[in-house]
């Protein structure tokens, strides 16, 4: 059976093009599985039937998963016996009947202006690393891009001339996105005076450096976030995220139209940027509640 589940987490990432963790997840959930059917003295999965991943499904809530990693599991042995049936090496897809439960779309968190401000402005700009941490902050607002995104940004993905970066999202799909004054000066003053001191001299191809000369990792630009969250004495969590929540949400508070957004986001339904629009929606019933004499 882990055969069987490595040959399809290689199907999912070559010809799939999907990302590292989201293959990681997938593999992750198949696994344990496939440990629930050996357990239960089934030793194949074409015998495994509905009864039998409905009792897995069962057996996650008992140990307390929550219904939105009990609705991945079940994507990710749907999207697997699709693949088997297909490639077949199995003639019947057991999850054919069964239906991905629906779930409450839960608003994201999404910061004010001022937390945007105080956040970004945390960084102390005499010292390098406050020179690179402020560009960091800047470009997560000013772009919406995903953390795994920035990690990644390369420096022939930047013209500052023009004011576009090209991101690399999910699927390797590529798109364009502009950015705005605050964040061509903050990245340039970074680029220009603190990354060549970050380098070493070693020729390293992505934007953002630690203090020995290596990419940032993702866990390391969550750390970095975090700790400016604190210090501008943000109480909401503030997760990497949120600064694509509050990109998204600020851009159409300000007018922008869903398209546009959806694009900028990388999304390729516009059914999860309209997400955003609730957000909108929301504020502007507390707007009218607060200030309307019959509110």
């Amino acid at each position: 059976m882990r055969e069987l589940i490595d040959v399809f987490l290689n199907y999912l990432s070559v010809e799939r093009g999907l990302s590292n963790n989201t293959i990681i997840s997938y593999g992750s959930d198949l696994v344990k599985f496939s440990s629930y059917l050996e357990k239960n003295n089934i030793n194949s999965f074409a015998k495994a039937g509905r009864e039998n991943i409905s009792e897995f499904m069962f057996a996650q809530k008992e140990k307390g998963l929550s219904p939105a990693s009990i609705a991945r599991n079940l994507v990710a042995i749907k999207t697997f016996y699709r693949f088997l049936v297909r490639e077949r090496i199995l003639k019947n897809d057991p999850t054919a009947v069964l239906e991905t439960p629906k779930l409450w779309k839960r608003l994201p968190e999404v910061m004010t202006l001022a937390e945007v401000e105080a956040l970004i402005n945390s960084p102390n700009l005499r010292s390098s690393q406050g020179v690179r941490d402020k560009a960091i902050l800047e470009m997560l607002y000013a772009s919406g891009m995903r953390i795994s995104e920035l990690a990644n940004l390369k420096i022939q993905d930047i013209n500052l001339d023009v004011g576009f970066i090209k991101c690399l999202g999910k699927g390797k799909k590529e798109r364009i996105v502009p950015v705005g004054r605050k964040a061509k000066e903050a990245l340039s003053r970074y680029l220009n005076i603190t990354r060549p001191k970050l380098s070493k001299g070693q020729a390293q191809s992505e934007v953002f450096l630690s203090r020995i000369g290596k990419k940032l990792s993702r866990q390391s630009l969550w750390k970095i976030i975090k700790n400016y969250a604190r210090i501008a004495k943000i109480k909401k969590q503030i997760k990497p995220h949120t600064f694509r929540h509050s990109f998204a949400t600020h851009l159409l508070e300000g007018g922008a139209d869903l398209r546009s957004v959806q694009e900028m986001l990388g999304h390729s339904d516009i059914s999860t940027t309209q997400i955003y629009t609730h957000i909108h929606k929301d504020r502007l019933k507390n707007i009218h509640k607060k200030f309307h004499p019959r509110g």
